[in-house]
């Protein structure tokens, strides 16, 4: 019995341990950077800028800007960085669970060298969410850039080349905002003109949709897009608009060759009567399948390779 008590008292692994030393010999990955290391003077400074950023509400910097947006979540997070989705910051739950998608996002963060990294509480990032499931990551992303619709023919001419715009009315999702920027950047358009009000803006989408284009073709904003496209019109630009009722088929329009905004509708309502009205020439895009409709990203991307199949 007493060997037994004595056997008892030694140090070291037990029957049943469940391999914990071998655990403890595993790595625990990368060194965090300092502004996620608790206590490193890096991270108090960081934690300290994220509760004054929270006491100051977020304002529009001028009429050229969107405001800034907050993509949450790790997925979501992740597959903005991975898309090249422009971003300033990258906040970190304290203690979050260190699991492969948060690693890759902070991976991705690292690579670009321009995103800060910043610590926070969870009931401060649940604050600045408005209680969203962010999953303990919350991407920052900047105001866009807005150009002026004057920009985008000026950018033309300076080229050498007739003007090809495309101005969207009433389309709301972001999505085909992106797509319709991607399709204006690879047939050789000149940028893209949206209105001010009810209208889908650059936002996180929008630049995922676009696959980089947003990078290369300005977004122009208009703060009434009827009076734009007059002012386009007495610059000799030709307005055309897509309407499902059109009086001539896109094959058949001459136009396109020249300096020309093409205007797109929403999939329901179509062009409003004000645009539809200021356009110089209603066509439609010929669908023997019997569609009734295309989403915008579509159908600017047919209307454009006919342009561009004329230019070239």
């Amino acid at each position: 019995m007493a060997n037994n008590r004595r056997m008892s008292g030694k140090k070291g692994a037990q029957v049943g341990s469940g391999g914990q030393r071998r655990r403890g010999l595993e790595g625990k990955g990368p060194t965090p950077p300092a502004e996620m290391r608790k206590g490193h003077a890096k991270q108090r400074a960081a934690a300290a800028k994220v509760r004054r950023a929270q006491g100051r509400p977020q304002q529009r910097k001028g009429a050229g800007r969107s405001s800034s947006e907050l993509v949450v979540g790790r997925n979501p997070v992740y597959e903005a960085l991975r898309d090249g989705v422009p971003a300033t910051m990258l906040y970190v739950q304290q203690f979050i669970d260190n699991d492969e998608r948060v690693r890759e996002a902070l991976q991705l963060a690292a690579e670009r060298g321009n995103i800060h990294l910043m610590e926070a509480p969870r009931p401060e990032l649940d604050r600045m969410t408005n209680g969203l499931n962010h999953q303990g990551l919350v991407l920052q992303v900047p105001p866009y850039e807005y150009a002026h619709p004057e920009d985008l023919p000026a950018g033309a001419y300076d080229k050498g080349e007739d003007p090809l715009i495309v101005a969207l009315d009433g389309v709301t999702d972001p999505r085909n905002l992106g797509a319709v920027v991607r399709s204006v950047s690879a047939f050789g358009g000149h940028g893209v003109v949206v209105p001010e009000r009810r209208s889908a803006g650059m936002s996180a989408g929008a630049w995922k949709s676009s696959a980089g284009a947003a990078a290369r073709t300005p977004v122009a904003r208009a703060t009434n897009l009827t009076r734009t496209l007059e002012q386009y019109k007495k610059a000799g630009i030709t307005v055309v608009g897509l309407a499902a009722d059109g009086e001539a088929e896109v094959g058949d329009l001459a136009a396109l060759s020249g300096p020309v905004v093409i205007v797109v509708g929403s999939e329901g309502k179509g062009l409003s009567r004000l645009v539809g009205e200021t356009c110089d020439h209603r066509v439609r895009i010929p669908m023997p399948g019997g569609a009734e409709s295309l989403n915008a990203g579509v159908a600017a991307g047919v209307v454009l390779y006919e342009a561009s199949r004329r230019r070239s």
